[in-house]
């Protein structure tokens, strides 16, 4: 690509900084500008159509033209375009919003508090963490441990939570009393012959073997996402969270949910603590909460870590944290609205139906010879491209693999994503059809051979 003079591309180069972006790179080669969405497919300024395969930012369930969530915005500007819930002041969306999302919780929980964004919800998390052990008389239980490969966010906490190198690198993180135990990927990190079984044994006494090692007492509470999304689209193994909370039970560690990409339909269920059977003590949702549709988030916390907040904002007179935006009136209606959406047209069921016909398709690849393994569930997968076929191992950073998968993908007409480790990523809007997802497949397809046709050409496969 070539920034062409006085468009959109020049204009974005000359005044933009883009997250997750090469820099330099994004100089010359400039940015592909989208112009409109239509169902599950956006168009670039050129015109030409892309079916959209990972929903935006993961977060595009109902697709880019719900005209229902448009008008519940408009509605909602009509009515009350802004206000704030600070100071016991509230409004109507806000507080029919927490009253949904508690009552639609897979575990009992007592309240919602609301912010813009996933990481800002994952660093209310850790701000509450804390709070909270200083309200119960417990103010050296403060060390959170995250996992390799989690992805939280990017606020100074959360980045600190986010197990990924390039967050941490040069930005002078991660923060104190952030820890990181085991990835769970069975294929890249489990020993020669050890089963998925030994694995998640092995992860869940390594956990232990942290929290022992920094004393029981510093340590506060443990995050986790379902499914490891930005980290490569990882499915922990089976008995892996059974035993986990277990280890977390013995030691009287809060266990948080990061459902921010997983919550709402994603994984087949509502919850994806549903899908792998997990009992938090707090959940953070985002991204689906409006089908992205307006910026929004929230962390549910249950009545116990509740009761903790209440006494401490009483002895020192107030909760000192909140956000401007927090309940945003339209943010609210617009999320109301979505939750409504997915009630009544079933998209739960509909995503078990459509994910399991891709799960099945895509499994189908595990035998093409960049294919290491393909994970997934509902309408959420990643897939391992590896340079043998029976060695372990990944592909040397620079020859950027998974990116190149993506660009070739998006000659194809399909929007997907690059992930750290050679992982690729597909994770639709929840209403596309299994017309769509097939043809959505065979692009995908098509970029996958286009990239095994680069690495053996560049001689970048290893022997058997």
């Amino acid at each position: 690509m070539t920034v062409r003079p006085n468009s959109l591309q020049a204009r974005d180069v000359a005044a933009f900084i883009h997250p997750y972006t090469n820099l330099k790179a994004h100089e010359t080669g400039g940015p592909m500008v989208i112009k409109r969405g239509r169902g599950i497919h956006v168009y670039d300024d050129d015109g030409k159509e892309y079916i959209e395969g990972l929903a935006s930012l993961w977060y595009a369930s109902l697709g880019f033209d719900e005209e229902r969530l448009i008008e519940a915005a408009i509605r909602q500007m009509r009515e009350l375009p802004t206000y704030h819930v600070f100071a016991s002041k509230s409004h109507e969306p806000g507080i029919e919003l927490a009253e949904r999302l508690v009552k639609a919780a897979p575990v009992p929980m007592s309240k919602a508090f609301f912010a813009s964004s996933g990481s800002e919800a994952n660093d209310t998390a850790v701000k509450i963490i804390w709070y909270y052990h200083n309200a119960i008389g417990k103010p050296r239980k403060k060390k959170i441990i995250s996992r390799l490969r989690g992805y939280h966010g990017v606020t100074v906490a959360t980045a600190s939570l986010t197990g990924l190198p390039a967050n941490h690198r040069d930005f002078d993180l991660p923060i104190a009393n952030v820890l990181h135990t085991s990835c769970p990927s069975h294929f890249n990190f489990a020993h020669p012959g050890e089963s998925e079984e030994e694995f998640a044994t092995r992860c869940a006494d390594e956990l232990e073997a942290l929290i022992l090692r920094e004393d029981p007492e510093t340590v506060a509470a443990f995050i986790a996402e379902p499914i490891m999304g930005a980290g490569g689209v990882i499915v922990p193994p089976p008995t892996y969270f059974e035993k986990i909370q277990a280890v977390l039970r013995r030691h009287d560690v809060l266990f948080v949910a990061d459902e921010v990409i997983c919550g709402f339909g994603r994984t087949g269920n509502m919850w994806g603590s549903q899908t792998f059977d997990l009992k938090p003590d707090m959940m953070s949702m985002a991204k689906a909460l409006t089908s992205g549709y307006i910026p929004l988030s929230a962390l549910l916390v249950n009545e116990k870590i509740y009761r903790g907040l209440v006494s401490q904002s009483e002895k020192i007179g107030l909760f000192g944290h909140g956000n401007t935006y927090a309940a945003h009136p339209v943010g609210a209606a617009v999320a109301v609205e979505t939750l409504k959406i997915y009630e009544e047209r079933n998209i739960v069921e509909h995503t078990r139906k459509v994910g399991a016909f891709m799960q099945a398709e895509l499994r189908k690849l595990v035998d093409h010879p960049l294919v290491g393994e393909v994970q997934g569930a509902g309408l959420i997968a990643g897939m391992q491209l590896v340079p043998s076929k029976t060695q372990r191992g990944n592909f040397e950073p620079k020859e950027g693999v998974s990116a190149y998968f993506a660009k070739r993908a998006e000659a194809h007409g399909l929007i997907c994503r690059g992930l750290f480790g050679d992982r690729v990523a597909l994770c639709p809007p929840l209403i596309i059809t299994e017309a769509q997802t097939a043809e959505m497949l065979r692009r995908f397809t098509a970029a996958l051979d286009d990239t095994y046709a680069m690495v053996r050409d560049r001689g970048l496969l290893k022997a058997a």
